[in-house]
């Protein structure tokens, strides 16, 4: 393993570790609303009213921070100038409390007039939308510290936020269902107080580390030469993240349209490939972004293209046997988290369905989180826009075409097939820059790749060969014999062949990261 692909596990092992928690939270989450609403059309309301402000968070909150904030913030570290610190902080932050404070009246105003797209129950569907929408501002407030946080090479704070709303969520739902008109308001309830918490207990870290700001004149804010800059490169982005949010919009209206249940199955389904992508690829782009950003401003290329392939290595090596094995138990996982009394035969069906044509595009996806910040680490925002439109305009076209004969499957499949276009759309924007030597990165990251999905494809023979086998001896004992045991052996006895496999190819990475655990053995 290079020194950068030690680096980029050394901070990043902390960072996954606590994304795990907050992730597994997310999924009990996920199984606790199954749970209370399996994917009625209650549930259904609820999706949607989540959906649509956590949708505009993307837009104010972690994407305008990533690409602008930390590129610009660090050129202001660079100069070890505090009282210019200071000035653009507080200029940022009074910005933003503007903009988003703007977005939350107006969403609450205008959501009766965006719900009917939807084809569900308009009247509590909008009652949970208009409850949660202060939460964008809440978790808007939660980015800017983070992205303090971050470019100083901080993220346990970040790790521990989203724990907050995910365990809050959970507690909510048990505690405050008995006495809420259904449990979908107090799951609401808690998703609005986690909100909160997440910006809260990160504010006491960004003071730890010396930076203060305060509420400006909103002129003065906006003359800021910092914040201008932000917002020129937030400018392409937003235009990007807007079709983005449509494009989640358009294929939730579409899928809201199929069929009931159809949306809450998506919802199921994309939290178990979120879960996977949110512990590793999230994680590793967050650590690689304030690096690269590093790198460029001082024009190290060399070792800016060997931070960038050790990521895309470590992503391929992580996504793809996981997407292999969960195809192979796909039924198995979604039975063991979410079957219940209220998630029955249909919840499986409906949730397995999309489930298949999901994960796929998990390599694809997280290729996408780490090839974002290789631009934006050098102020670039207009290429990643351009490749999110284009992957914007594939997904709607083909969930439109997919939707009628696969139903929520289509909707799915759609996103898989987009998100292989956005990947390649960046690899060709990237390999255009005057400063790329994307010419060795690409066939390097395409042979591991490749590799990776042949030593894959083997190990996962013997899975679908004992499942049956295993499955038949646990029916009939409970869901952890009869989904909980087959997943258990035959997910050790593919990690097992699969290391054994990278092991006889003497594989750089699994070989790098077998040493650094030894090392951080204590030595007696």
């Amino acid at each position: 393993m290079t020194s950068s692909a030690r680096r980029l596990l050394r901070h990043g092992s902390t960072l996954s570790l606590l994304t795990l928690i907050s992730r597994v939270l997310g999924l009990l989450r996920e199984m606790v609303k199954a749970s209370f609403l399996g994917t009625s059309a209650l549930s259904d309301a609820f999706s949607v009213a989540f959906l649509i402000p956590n949708l505009f968070r993307r837009l104010f909150a972690e994407g305008s921070i990533s690409v602008a904030f930390i590129p610009t913030f660090k050129e202001y570290l660079q100069e070890h100038d505090p009282v210019r610190i200071r000035e653009f902080l507080s200029s940022i932050f009074t910005v933003l409390i503007c903009l988003v404070s703007l977005a939350v009246l107006i969403g609450i105003l205008l959501t009766p007039w965006i719900l009917p797209f939807f084809g569900m129950d308009i009247d509590e569907t909008c009652f949970l939308t208009r409850l949660m929408f202060p939460f964008l501002a809440f978790v808007s407030v939660a980015a800017f510290f983070q992205g303090i946080l971050n470019s100083v090479y901080s993220f346990t704070p970040s790790g521990l936020a989203p724990i907050l709303l995910n365990l809050l969520t959970i507690i909510c739902a048990f505690t405050l269902s008995p006495f809420t008109a259904n449990p979908a308001r107090a799951m609401a309830l808690g998703i609005l107080l986690g909100g909160f918490l997440e910006a809260a207990i990160q504010l006491p870290f960004v003071i730890q580390k010396g930076y203060r700001f305060s509420v400006i004149g909103l002129k003065r804010a906006f003359q800021n030469p910092g914040v201008r800059k932000v917002l020129h490169l937030i400018g392409p982005t937003i235009i990007g993240m807007a079709a983005y949010q449509i494009n989640d919009l358009v294929s939730t209206a579409l899928a809201g349209n199929a069929g009931e249940g159809v949306v809450s199955s998506l919802q199921y389904s994309l939290r178990l490939q979120e879960l996977i992508l949110g512990v590793f690829a999230v994680s590793i782009g967050t650590v690689l972004l304030p690096d690269l950003a590093e790198q460029a401003k001082a024009g190290r290329w060399e070792r800016y293209h060997e931070r960038l392939l050790s990521a895309l290595q470590i992503i391929a090596l992580i996504t793809i046997p996981i997407t292999f094995f969960s195809l192979a138990q796909g039924r198995n996982i979604i039975q063991l988290l979410f079957r219940t009394h209220r998630f029955g035969d249909d919840s499986v069906r409906l949730t397995l369905a999309a489930f298949t044509f999901h994960m796929p595009g998990l390599f694809f996806i997280a290729l996408n989180r780490i090839l974002a910040p290789a631009f934006y680490a050098q102020s670039d925002s207009k290429a990643p826009t351009l490749a999110g439109l284009c992957s914007f305009a594939v997904n709607i076209a083909l969930a439109a075409l997919l939707v009628g004969p696969l139903g929520g499957a289509g909707v799915a499949l759609a996103l898989t097939l987009a998100s292989g276009v956005h990947t390649v759309l960046l690899f060709c924007f990237l390999r255009n820059k005057p400063w790329s030597a994307l010419g060795r990165v690409i066939p390097a990251a395409s042979g591991y790749a490749l590799k990776l999905i042949l030593f894959s494809g083997i190990a996962v023979l013997p899975v679908l060969w004992v499942n049956p086998f295993l499955s038949a001896w646990g029916a009939g004992r409970g869901k952890l014999f009869a989904y909980g045991f087959p997943l258990l052996i035959t997910g050790l006895g593919y990690a097992l062949l699969g290391v054994l496999l990278l092991l006889i190819s003497k594989d750089r990475q699994i070989q790098g990261i077998r040493r650094a655990l030894i090392s951080r053995k204590p030595r007696g």
